[in-house]
């Protein structure tokens, strides 16, 4: 693409700021679909009575789909263009929606699975397309700043994601304590697991037609496709493969955190508060990581987008540690209640990692949009084809869940299990640091030479 066809934008303005205003909207859906996974586990978990490794499987299967229906997006993202990719995307959603309530009907737990599946290839489509849509309207120098700003509205999603969630998957009395779980009880819970499907896949239907008829806005906005582009070209990239280790990584630290957040805050010895009120906490996970976004837009004006990497990857460290070096401490002798947020909660020193693993979500906020800007700048593929290898490594939140499970059942610890995000931060520290001296170029399609 030339630097005339990067600068079309600018012409029709008014186009261009609606087109952001519909792909923002699709950043907001995405994450909202994703987070119901953090309180569908804990369903998962209670009706068909899991170990935490196999109700790990629901994040499992989400997320396994980037793996394998991202480089087939990216070809035909180059081939169909962003408007029909952004249409198909959602019709893959709402298609895994109505088999997630089959499931629930059926009471299977595998065909739970397959919705999930089903679900993550549409939202797969719509990163692969959404990401470099929104990085390439503007000035190439404040990509990461459209992206983070983005983000911010994905991170929205994502609290209103785990707050609907816990609002109305963890209601059931199935969560109560010390209470014997009957067919009825499964019943009730998985009623409304439907539910909350066919809302999501009704509403997501609607916005279908309202994307269909504004497809040519999207187009004429869009960087140029039109002809196939071999997805695979990324993996001569340096910089391609560099940051997609990275997204692998952070994407299934920040998943593996989230997924077992609900689970670390009920703890006795941590909060020792309901489903219900623990899922509910979890949503200011996000709400920080929110915070986080529109705070790091700001800052991008004025700092280095690779200094302030660094920086959040510090803080995500320093977190990580608290949380595991504060795995012994059990609760004191109450000294008074305090309202934490949502629920009255014993004054112990659970409170110390509780917070800790919370506020990781402040210092994931930029990392996600950051290390994906910082790599489409540095490749040396085409856009679609990095753009489709970085949505593929976003199957690290398929991995990362399950080390971190694992490390819990042969620790007996959750807060063991911070580990394993730990190293993934490690890693993004590192990443910021090499990303410093490394050759920049604008983001277009045909990208060429290597660096």
């Amino acid at each position: 693409m030339t630097d005339a066809a990067i600068a079309k934008p600018s012409a029709k303005s008014g186009g261009v700021k609606l087109a952001i205003v519909y792909v923002t909207c699709l950043f907001f859906i995405w994450a909202l679909v994703t987070n119901l996974l953090d309180p569908l586990l804990k369903t998962m978990k209670t009706v068909f009575t899991l170990t935490p490794v196999e109700a790990s499987l629901t994040g499992f299967a989400f997320f396994i789909a980037y793996g394998i229906m991202s480089l087939p997006s990216a070809a035909f993202l180059s081939k169909f263009g962003y408007a029909k990719s952004v249409m198909v995307g959602l019709g893959g959603i709402v298609a895994g929606c109505f088999i997630a309530i089959a499931a629930a009907k059926l009471h299977v737990f595998g065909i739970f699975l397959v919705g999930l599946f089903v679900m993550a290839s549409g939202v797969t489509l719509l990163q692969v397309a959404a990401n470099p849509l929104i990085a390439s309207m503007g000035k190439p120098e404040e990509s990461s700043f459209r992206l983070n700003l983005s983000q911010a509205f994905n991170s929205l999603g994502a609290a209103c994601g785990l707050w609907f969630g816990a609002n109305f998957l963890l209601k059931g009395d199935i969560f109560k304590k010390d209470i014997v779980i009957t067919d009825a009880l499964r019943e009730q819970a998985l009623g409304f697991v439907s539910n909350v499907y066919f809302a999501i896949g009704v509403g997501l239907a609607l916005f279908i037609l309202l994307i269909f008829l504004v497809r040519q806005k999207i187009t004429d906005a869009a960087p140029k496709t039109g002809h196939l582009v071999n997805p695979f070209t990324a993996l001569t990239s340096k910089w391609a493969n560099l940051g997609a280790i990275g997204i692998f990584l952070y994407v299934g630290a920040e998943v593996a955190i989230s997924l077992h957040l609900l689970l670390f805050l009920e703890q006795t010895r941590i909060l020792d508060i309901p489903s219900e009120q623990a899922g509910k906490l979890t949503t200011f996970y996000m709400v920080f990581a929110m915070i986080g976004r529109f705070g790091g837009s700001a800052l991008l004006k004025a700092f280095k987008d690779y200094f302030l990497l660094a920086l959040v990857a510090v803080g995500a460290i320093a977190l990580s540690l608290v949380v595991i070096l504060t795995k012994d401490m059990t609760p004191t002798a109450h000294a008074g209640t305090v309202n934490l947020l949502l629920a009255s909660a014993p004054v112990t020193t659970g409170l110390i990692p509780a917070f800790a693993a919370l506020l990781i979500g402040l210092f994931n906020s930029i990392m996600f949009p950051t290390i994906f800007t910082l790599t489409l700048q540095r490749s040396s593929a085409p856009t679609s084809a990095t753009s489709g290898l970085l949505c593929m490594a976003i199957v690290g939140g398929a991995f990362l869940p399950l080390a971190f499970a694992k490390i819990e059942e042969l620790t007996g610890s959750i807060s063991m299990g911070f580990i394993a995000p730990l190293v993934c931060y490690v890693y993004v520290l590192w990443f910021a640091i090499v990303a410093k001296n490394a050759p920049t170029h604008e983001i277009e399609e045909g990208v060429a030479g290597g660096h």
